[in-house]
Order: C-alpha cells, then sequence, then structure tokens
C-alpha cells in the first residue's frame, strides 16, 4: 500500500482544496493521512482521511516559533509511518516541513512534493519582503523533490531564480474545480430567487458579487469605493466570506461612510457560492496577491464575467478577453468595469461563455490525472525527465 500524507498550515486549506485528492488516492487504494495545525478538530477532514495528526505552528512565516516545536512532531510522524510521499502546501507548512526532512534526502523515501499556492515573492510585491522570501524558498529548495507551481509567474520565477532544478518544477492548472459541480445548468432557478429574496431585492436588481477572505490583501475597501462611484441606487453589492473581524468592521463602516450600506450585503462565510455566482451579472475579486483564485474559476465555470486585478494567476484566468483586468488599487479602473458590465449584458454574456470554454484545463479530473502521474514518477524514482517529455503534459503559455 502507497502511502502518502498531505501537510498545510490550517485545515481550512484542506477543507477548501484538497479533499477530493483524498478521496481520489484513498479510492485507489492508497493510505492518505493529513497533518495541519487543529485539524482534528475538523470533521470534514477526518472524515476524508485515515488519519489525521495535529502539529503546533503559527500562521506567521517569520515567527521564530515555528522551529523549535513543529520539526520534531513531523519527524516523529513520518518515523512511525513510513510514508512514500510527503505532500506540502501553504508556505509556513512547505518551508518547515522541508526543514525537518532535510537529512532524509538521500534516503528512498519519503519524496518531498512542494505545491506552491503562490509565492510570497511576486511582482509588484515590496522589494525587501520579495528578498527575504526568495531566499527562504531557494533555501527550502534544496530539501524538495518536486516543484509544483500554478500559475505561470511562478513557474518562470521557479525557473529564473533556480529554486529547484528545472526538470524538478512541475506546472499544474490548479488545484482542480469539478466542472461538474460548478455548471451553469445545475443550480434550481429557485435557488438563485431564494438569493434575491434573502437579499431584499428584485431579481431585475443588477446584482456584483465578491467572495474572498476578510483581510486587507483583499482590497474589499477599492470595491466599496468603486461601487460608491456608480451612483446607482437599483444596484447591489454582496461580500461573501468571513476572516479578520476588525477588517470586517472597517469595511461595514466604510459602506456607511460612503452612503452604501443599504446596497451593500455582507453575507460572512457561505456554503451556496454557485447559487451566489448564477445570481450576480459579474464577480470581483481586486486582490493585490494571488496564486490561481479559486473564486475566479468558479465565476468563469459558470459563465458569470469576472473584474479582476492585473496579477498572477487572475492574469492567467482571464487570459483571452474572459474578464475584465485592472491594475491594483485602481478605484476609477474597477468602477469603469462595473459600468461596463451594467451597459453592456449581451457583450458580459459572451465574455462569461469565453471563460467557460478556457476552464476545460482546470478541471479537476485533469488535476487528480496529473498527480497520479507525479506521484508515480516521484515512487517509481526514475530518472527525472524535463516537462514536458514522458507521460508529462505541456500546457500552451498562452493559457
Amino acid at each position: 500500500m502507497n502511502r502518502l500524507l498531505i501537510i498545510t498550515t490550517i485545515p481550512d486549506t484542506i477543507r477548501g482544496f484538497l479533499l477530493p485528492l483524498a478521496h481520489h488516492f484513498r479510492f485507489e487504494g492508497w493510505r492518505v493521512d493529513a497533518m495541519a495545525q487543529g485539524v482534528s478538530a475538523c470533521e470534514e477532514c477526518l472524515a476524508a482521511f485515515d488519519q489525521v495528526w495535529d502539529v503546533q505552528w503559527s500562521r506567521n512565516p517569520l515567527d521564530p516559533q515555528n522551529l523549535l516545536l513543529a520539526p520534531r512532531t513531523i519527524q516523529e510522524v513520518i518515523a512511525q509511518k513510513n510514508y512514500d510521499i510527503v505532500h506540502v502546501h501553504t508556505p509556513v507548512a512547505a518551508f518547515i516541513t522541508r526543514y525537518a526532512l532535510r537529512g532524509l534526502r538521500k534516503q528512498e523515501k519519503p519524496r518531498v512534493i512542494y505545491t506552491a499556492h503562490g509565492f510570497h515573492f511576486y511582482g509588484g510585491g515590496q522589494p525587501l519582503k520579495n528578498a527575504l522570501f526568495l531566499t527562504l524558498e531557494k533555501l527550502a529548495g534544496h530539501w524538495t523533490d518536486y516543484l509544483v507551481v500554478i500559475n505561470h509567474e511562478d513557474k518562470d520565477a521557479a525557473n529564473h531564480y533556480n529554486i529547484v532544478p528545472p526538470q524538478q518544477i512541475r506546472y499544474m492548472p490548479g488545484i482542480g474545480v469539478d466542472l461538474e459541480y460548478y455548471n451553469f445548468d445545475s443550480t434550481p432557478v429557485a435557488d438563485v430567487m431564494a438569493v434575491y429574496e434573502e437579499l431584499g431585492i428584485a431579481p431585475k436588481n443588477p446584482l456584483f458579487l465578491s467572495v474572498a477572505e476578510f483581510i486587507p490583501r483583499k482590497h474589499h475597501q477599492d470595491i466599496l469605493r468603486a461601487f460608491a462611484c456608480l451612483e446607482r441606487s437599483d444596484v447591489h453589492l454582496a461580500l461573501a466570506g468571513d476572516g479578520d473581524e476588525e477588517w470586517t468592521q472597517q469595511m461595514q463602516d466604510l459602506a456607511s461612510a460612503l452612503g452604501i450600506k443599504h446596497q451593500v450585503h455582507f453575507l460572512g462565510f457561505r456554503r451556496d457560492i454557485p447559487t451566489l455566482i448564477q445570481a450576480s451579472i459579474a464577480t470581483l475579486l481586486v486582490s493585490e496577491q494571488e496564486g490561481l483564485p479559486r473564486s475566479v474559476m468558479e465565476s468563469l465555470c459558470l459563465e458569470t464575467p469576472v473584474i479582476g486585478t492585473n496579477i498572477r494567476g487572475t492574469r492567467d484566468l482571464l487570459a483571452g478577453d474572459c474578464g475584465l483586468l485592472v491594475e491594483v488599487g485602481d478605484i476609477e479602473g474597477i468602477a469603469q468595469a462595473m459600468t461596463w458590465v451594467l451597459d453592456h449584458p449581451e457583450d458580459a454574456l459572451a465574455m462569461g461563455k469565453r471563460g467557460r470554454e478556457q476552464m476545460s484545463a482546470y478541471d479537476l479530473q485533469n488535476i487528480l490525472e496529473l498527480h497520479e502521474a507525479l506521484y508515480s514518477e516521484a515512487i517509481s524514482d526514475r530518472i527525472l525527465t524535463p516537462l514536458g517529455t514522458g507521460l508529462w503534459p505541456v500546457y500552451n503559455d498562452s493559457m
């Protein structure tokens, strides 16, 4: 029996993105375990994995306490369960795990795979912060068997900075989105009508939607200020997501100060994202930093046009006129994009349809097959070959 350990910093990453991976490989006969801080309190994780392991660390990648206790926990679990593959996600978990296992690099196993959901250094980032995180990634690259990147900017950076040897880099178009679940025809019209009723608006009232964690780098304030510029009393805005309570309160206060309080709906955490998207004329994601944003993929799957910032990941997804790109912090540009959607409904619908056509490469089944190929290569310990040879597919850079 092959053994896989998936490690993330917090269980939300597992619950939001990695459960299909666990279900798939357990169905294939693998033993699949998980490790994260507080993962034993996650009921969905307990059901999805053979065993879960709690580990103590901080989400702050610069917290020196992270290197005191967690490495020993990781080493003890690895020694006990003898995993074939350790697959790490998210920066804190990835660095600490690879640091803990650095002495095992010459052994037969485990093979260590790191999926970068967006490097902490990126175009437009602060120079000092970029230099620090680049240094950490290059250091940890010495303890990595395979590096998986999910957008083209990170793929180029990994090669440019030689974070790992080129033959150890694998590009995958994301972590997968279920095209059957996020399907325009799968949501009953009655459910969409129920959203309008919940918000107290009529179906004729245009609704914009943003699905994003409430943290500063998502720039909710830019959406609110742009929305206020519309000066359209018939248009509404819904913000779905939870996160930092202080930031949420600041955004609620800003909506009041801008005079749009009665048009803006703070929805908190939601499980009906496909329905919310279908109730909307467009979605917005105006972050300063992303890897490959899931909310954009979900919107495109449902043929709903996207207004996004011109950053890595989002830029990949909206290529080919599949959405509207604005610069980070460009409030006027966001307002103009929202106005365009309102004034050009037929063109906006056509844009949404183009987005759906592009999503086939990001389909969950495709991503699972890529993981099968990578895991098979890692376990077989065959000579590493460059990307695009053997059974590893090549993806067009224009995607």
